[in-house]
């Protein structure tokens, strides 16, 4: 893993110094940290030390320099990624003092030494979307390498503390045979775990990484008008693979929280049905193409439950639904309030489920035998089953191979919703 964050981090060099728009780094007070070699190719400049040290009002025409103090004043107070310059020109100065007409896009990051602003320098051109849209994957991919960073850490304290519990378990053998019996139980269990966990990730992992790469790198390549369907092609294809990283970061956090105790739920009154269309309508962009999500409410529409929680559980559920319906599938989500309590149902008419891998569905890093070749990790329905324990939910399931699935979850009232 650390050997591939390697290779990531020097691939994002690579890229920073041979990209072809300029880029350059500036701390907090406006001085110049970084600069790459196209920024000084299209500034007039030599080499990197004729700007590294340097005010960046060095870049702007003396007309605009005043102005300009005060604009970074403003975004060092309040700092957000945003694009300059749509609707009016913005100009910058070459070394000779000639002016030309750019578009900046401001960036900015924290450390320990303080707030960092990266601009992007381009023409304005038609290419100007195109490297917005770049931006915002190195952005995710950044995201991306501190969860995996973070999903190391955890996995690595998880697994010392396995370890020590099976240890002190060893090592009381000889005064009980029950407890040799529970520590060979343990390290099977962690061992089939381990094994399970190897063989999702290496595949999980790897495939998306290996297309952020290649595809990061092909994008460099594209620089001609005539290329933009290939552009549009690869980065379609970062964003797609940032997307599931991110999602498996977010199943094997989630799992470690629950597992720590670290969850807490919060019950609040909510509108139930506009909470329901609302993340319908979201859902929207991730379905396949033909394929509708159609939502129907019935009862009182207040309910008292944990928003976050359901939140989660309902976006899991129609998800699956999406991934495992054909493109012109049907997805129809259910919600109803009486008396008796709050149920919820995900139908589809997808590949379904066969009777024998019903029976482990809801266990950790389990992938049915038909979903072999579909992405995921195995723990979409663990999860919305301990989010549903914690909220006192009953989940329940019926299936039928290439007729589709039904999953549904009820939530008893207690005293306060009565």
């Amino acid at each position: 893993m650390e050997t591939a964050l390697q290779k990531e981090k020097e691939k994002f060099e690579a890229l920073f110094e041979y990209a072809s728009i300029g880029i350059v780094l500036a701390d907090a007070g406006g001085y110049i940290i970084m600069a790459n070699n196209y920024l000084l190719a299209q500034f007039g400049y030599t080499t990197k030390d004729e700007l590294v040290g340097k005010k960046i009002e060095l870049l702007v025409p003396v007309r605009y320099e005043h102005s300009h103090l005060k604009h970074r004043e403003h975004y060092n107070r309040k700092p957000e990624r945003r694009s300059m310059g749509i609707g009016r020109d913005l100009f910058a100065l070459r070394k000779d003092g000639s002016e030309f007409p750019v578009e900046v896009s401001l960036s900015n990051y924290n450390t320990t030494e303080g707030m960092f602003v990266i601009a992007f320098v381009i023409y304005i051109t038609k290419r100007k979307e195109i490297e917005n849209d770049v931006l915002r994957q190195k952005e995710e991919l950044l995201q991306t390498n501190i969860h995996i960073e973070q999903l190391n850490d955890e996995l690595e304290e998880r697994v010392n503390m396995r370890t020590g519990q099976l240890q002190e378990a060893l090592q009381q053998i000889e005064f009980s045979r029950d407890e040799l019996t529970k520590a060979l139980s343990k390290e099977k269990e962690l061992g089939d775990l381990k094994s399970r966990f190897v063989s999702m990730a290496s595949h999980e992992f790897r495939t998306p990484l290996s297309t952020i790469l290649s595809s990061a790198s092909l994008l460099a390549k594209y620089t001609l008008g005539d290329e933009q369907e290939k552009r549009d092609k690869h980065i379609q294809r970062i964003k797609n693979s940032v997307s599931n990283l991110t999602d498996i970061l977010n199943e094997f956090l989630s799992i470690g929280r629950i597992e720590d105790g670290k969850i807490e739920v919060r019950p609040q009154f909510f509108n139930l049905k506009e909470f329901v269309s609302q993340l319908s309508a979201e859902m929207i962009s991730h379905k396949k193409p033909s394929q509708t999500i159609e939502y129907h409410h019935r009862g009182d529409e207040m309910v008292f439950l944990d928003e976050s929680l359901l939140r989660n559980i309902v976006f899991n559920l129609v998800s699956n639904a999406i991934k495992f319906s054909k493109e012109n599938g049907h997805i129809e989500i259910n919600t109803e309030n009486d008396e008796k309590g709050i149920s919820l149902s995900i139908k589809d008419n997808g590949i379904g489920i066969s009777e024998v891998d019903q029976q482990h569905l809801f266990e950790r890093f389990f992938r049915a035998a038909n979903a072999i070749n579909i992405q995921g990790t195995g723990l979409g329905l663990h999860i919305v089953s301990r989010y549903a324990e914690l909220m006192n939910g009953d989940i329940s399931l019926k299936s039928e191979l290439e007729r589709g699935t039904i999953i549904s979850v009820f939530f008893k009232k207690d005293n306060e919703q009565l």
